[in-house]
């Protein structure tokens, strides 16, 4: 429900935007532009889908614990039309989660989703506060590949990987430090697969640095 009213927001947002920036002079900010980010994703992993891993082993899930944190990076090219509309092309690494969790009857499952790596397209709508200085939001779609690897219990499929396309939305501020470079600091959320039964919000708090040309 939560990320549905994140949609609605960032929607009402691009279309409020959408009559200024058709209105703006296109020649004023009009440019390519190529980006890089780095920051720490957190992943959200539900005990459902642990248990999903065991479904058919006569086992169930008991004492867990997480590691739903890692480095996460970005590559992305965009276009922006003028001070108020963008569009984003990229790829994305959202890092690696793990749990171990004891099982009953006893025994140990320990497991790793890693490579969230995917691509995605964005439109942002950017509000300008001041000269060099803006606010935006972001709504996109992102598809996205999760591998998992399960050990030190007996599941039916150890090694599973999916792939997933689905939403993505984000908020941040970005500033120009000169006519070219530029700087952001952002949050965004992506919807991925879990590698086997589900799927998993993962929320990611970047900077990233910006080259206009």
């Amino acid at each position: 429900m939560r990320y549905r009213i994140w949609i609605s927001v960032l929607a009402l947002i691009a279309a409020a935007a959408a009559p200024v920036a058709m209105a703006a002079d296109p020649a004023a900010a009009a440019a390519w532009y190529l980006g890089a980010g780095a920051g720490q994703s957190r992943a959200k992993l539900n005990d459902s889908s642990i248990n999903a891993i065991l479904t058919g082993t006569g086992a169930t899930a008991g004492a867990t614990t997480k590691d739903e944190t890692d480095p996460s990076y970005k590559l992305f090219l965009g276009y922006k039309f003028n001070n108020y509309f963008a569009v984003e092309g990229g790829y994305f690494n959202l890092g690696e989660y793990s749990f171990t969790t004891t099982t009953v009857p006893a025994a140990t499952l320990r497991g790793s989703l890693k490579n969230h790596i995917g691509t995605n397209v964005d439109v942002l709508g950017m509000l300008p506060l001041a000269d060099k200085f803006s606010l935006y939001g972001r709504l996109g779609i992102q598809a996205s590949k999760t591998t998992d690897l399960f050990s030190g219990a007996a599941v039916a499929n150890p090694a599973p990987s999916k792939n997933r396309t689905d939403y993505k939305l984000g908020l941040g501020a970005e500033f120009y430090f000169t006519k070219n470079f530029g700087a952001r600091g952002e949050w965004e959320r992506y919807r991925v697969s879990d590698g086997f039964s589900g799927r998993a919000d993962v929320d990611v708090f970047s900077a990233s640095l910006l080259y206009k040309f």
